[in-house]
């Protein structure tokens, strides 16, 4: 666990610029993991083409990706309070280069296998990041700002994610042999072996230049210090831990499912958005058009993201969840009832109101958990593997039509509603500590 001596005079006397500094840096890695997260929009489309999919199989790439985090988010935490923060950070970069280098073998042999099993690899690095800097934004400062401060670094991540839909539609859909053919779902039976095998490779270029990214980041972090978190994240010792219990607190029991429900919702939206306006009666694109309007999809969450963080200084989070949640649904219904470009529309707008979702489920769940956030923030995380059960609108996709699939995400919008209204009032909250203050130069990570 990281450990250090408490803040002297000198560390305490600037607090505000040592946590811009750290926040500055920290915004990176929230960049680089919702941009790679993103390319799965891209990639589902391009392999269901590549290999004959059916909707359901082709949304394996997101429940490989997001069972990751269940598999692997309590190693990353026992990783986590061996190594510290710094050094798991850097882990998880190398983890993640390592399962972007797997897509080379993967589309050298044209393997749907083998293009999931590098894909779980580079989510599990992700899940070490995420296990690592969401607890460590939220606690970063003051605790009644924890909610902006982390929408304002998950903007970054939004920034991310519309950016990678622009990279992928060029140098992925744009150089495969259907991705400028309109209805480019149905063409995969015209394609010549040759011409799948040229598909597959395409993905090389685009990873290779991820991997080199990730490499650079982690030397970065290898090499700059990090403010020591302080007793906010620590474990209890063993004997006083006993005096608490996770499962008293409201907001956390029910945010674990919020956290769940909601990665439903947003990874079916991001999956299926190209497929859905390929379609003749939506929008009739083709798929490599269709992903610049992926990019306003996920624009949307960043601008929401960034407004939300100034909003949620005037209003509280709970009634910014609830408003979210109600716009999040009535656009739902709309893409399931209406067609043409009002369905389209209707679709992309969902991500502005998705945007302030799961920053706000998670500093809501951890809020009054006190030295207990490091374990509660571990099983929200844990709760991201939510987004594997986007399969599930896959299913209702191939058995009763890709619209009505919406139906979906648009019953998790139901119980996000009810945990802004309801579920996230702290119960059993313990006494607040003080902000964290930040150590001196030379403290170890």
């Amino acid at each position: 666990m990281v450990s250090g001596a408490p803040a002297g005079p000198t560390g305490a006397a600037h607090p505000r610029k040592t946590y811009t500094a750290a926040l500055s840096v920290l915004a990176s890695l929230f960049f680089m993991w919702g941009f790679i997260t993103v390319l799965n929009d891209i990639l589902i489309p391009h392999l269901k083409i590549v290999f004959d999919l059916n909707y359901t199989k082709a949304l394996l790439v997101q429940f490989v990706w997001f069972i990751a985090y269940f598999v692997m988010s309590i190693p990353s935490a026992k990783l986590l309070e061996r190594t510290g923060y710094k050094w798991s950070i850097v882990i998880g970069l190398g983890i993640m280069a390592i399962g972007a280098l797997g897509f080379l073998p993967a589309s050298q042999f044209v393997s749907y296998g083998f293009f999931l099993a590098a894909l779980f690899v580079l989510a599990s690095g992700i899940t070490l990041l995420q296990v690592a800097a969401n607890p460590y934004v939220s606690v970063l400062g003051p605790p009644e700002t924890s909610s902006s401060r982390l929408n304002l670094v998950q903007a970054m991540n939004s920034a991310g994610t519309m950016v990678a839909p622009l990279f992928g539609s060029l140098l992925i859909l744009g150089r495969s042999s259907s991705g400028s053919v309109e209805g480019g779902d149905t063409v995969a039976a015209k394609l010549t072996e040759a011409q799948k095998l040229a598909d597959a490779q395409s993905v090389q270029l685009p990873y290779l230049g991820i991997v080199a990214v990730l490499l650079i980041l982690a030397v970065i972090f290898a090499l700059i210090k990090l403010p020591d978190l302080g007793s906010d994240t620590r474990r209890l010792a063993r004997e006083e831990r006993r005096k608490h219990s996770l499962w008293k607190h409201r907001n956390l029991v029910f945010g674990i499912p919020a956290i769940f429900i909601y990665l439903i919702a947003e990874i079916g939206v991001g999956s299926l958005l190209i497929s859905f306006i390929t379609m003749p009666d939506i929008g009739a694109l083709t798929p490599e058009r269709a992903g610049t309007y992926l990019t306003l999809l996920w624009g949307g969450m960043m601008v929401g993201r960034f407004a939300g963080s100034v909003l949620m200084r005037f209003i509280r989070a709970e009634m910014m969840l609830a408003g979210a949640s109600v716009g999040a649904f009535t656009l739902l219904m709309v893409v399931i009832f209406a067609t043409g470009h009002v369905s389209m529309w209707a679709l992309v707008l969902v991500g502005l109101f998705h945007s302030i979702m799961f920053p706000t489920i998670f500093t809501l769940g951890i809020r009054g958990l006190g030295p207990l956030t490091e374990e509660g923030s571990g099983l929200l995380i844990m709760a991201i593997a939510g987004g594997a059960l986007a399969t599930g609108q896959g299913w209702v996709a191939d058995h009763f039509g890709l619209q009505w699939s919406f139906l979906l995400p648009a019953a998790c919008e139901l119980y996000v509603l009810f945990y802004a209204l309801w579920g996230s009032r702290p119960t059993n909250a313990l006494e607040a500590e003080q902000p964290l203050e930040a150590a001196p130069a030379g403290v170890p990570e």
